[in-house]
């Protein structure tokens, strides 16, 4: 009995240490073959995309849902990390999405190029690239001539912008094509907390700004023409069909 009892116990110890161990990060570089890299690993989908391949651009998938990164060099930088879906249903179908964050985010000071840090996502039927951004450097889209501000609202501790945007024929899940983006930006930038998306899509909805059918919701890092860093120590993006839960 004794015997059986050490060998149980081994057993499960064993089998505890081969679970905790199980998962290895796996880094990824953009190299002249390509410039893009996706792939899903814990549930959760992930893409690298680092245009024409110029400099140096990496992602590494971390446990969960989190993920870090750097670029240097480069024209056009994004790294992201989300819930992919297959076109088929509209938010209000699928449920209520939320998250939770927190990120060292270091893209270069000084005046070169540009970076966000923003929930990001893309929805066809129509064909729609989204943002919420809740920190940047340097220069966000509100500063471009052709954005509109649709309007203001508050949420999670802060004012945001609405702005929208049309894009002709550029990159997008489609190819090359003419789509609009839509914009909430945080007047009160930071790098950690809660959103509640499924507010941002409601608001867009009420300002005459419809999303199609999803096929993403995701957090994302990018970087234009400049330098920089970032590590998720902590990233939950969640949906469920009841109402957003209140912040940590």
């Amino acid at each position: 009995m004794k015997i059986y009892s050490i060998n149980k116990i081994n057993g499960l110890l064993l089998f505890f240490i081969l679970m905790s161990t199980s998962f290895v990060a796996q880094t990824f570089c953009i190299d002249k073959k390509s410039d893009q890299i996706i792939g899903n690993q814990e549930g959760y989908s992930y893409e690298l995309w680092n245009q024409n391949s110029q400099g140096k651009a990496c992602i590494t998938i971390e446990k969960g849902a989190t993920f870090s990164g750097y670029w240097n060099d480069i024209e056009n930088y994004l790294a992201r990390r989300g819930l992919s879906y297959n076109q088929t249903k509209k938010h209000q179908e699928i449920g209520v999405f939320k998250t939770n964050f927190n990120c060292e985010y270091n893209p270069t000071k000084g005046r070169k190029g540009n970076s966000y840090l923003s929930v990001y996502g893309w929805t066809i039927d129509p064909l729609i690239e989204y943002y919420i951004v809740e920190d940047w450097r340097n220069w966000i889209p509100s500063k471009s001539k052709d954005a509109i501000l649709k309007g203001t609202f508050n949420a999670d501790g802060s004012i945001y912008d609405v702005y929208e945007k049309t894009r002709i024929d550029k990159p997008s899940i489609k190819g090359n094509t003419t789509f609009k983006q839509y914009f909430s930006i945080r007047r009160e930038t930071r790098n950690k907390g809660f959103i509640d998306i499924t507010r941002h899509f409601n608001t867009w909805e009420s300002l005459g700004m419809p999303l199609g059918k999803l096929h993403e919701v995701s957090f994302v890092v990018e970087g234009y023409k400049s330098n920089g860093s970032f590590k998720f120590k902590e990233l939950e993006v969640l949906v469920s069909k009841t109402a957003s839960s209140q912040e940590k």
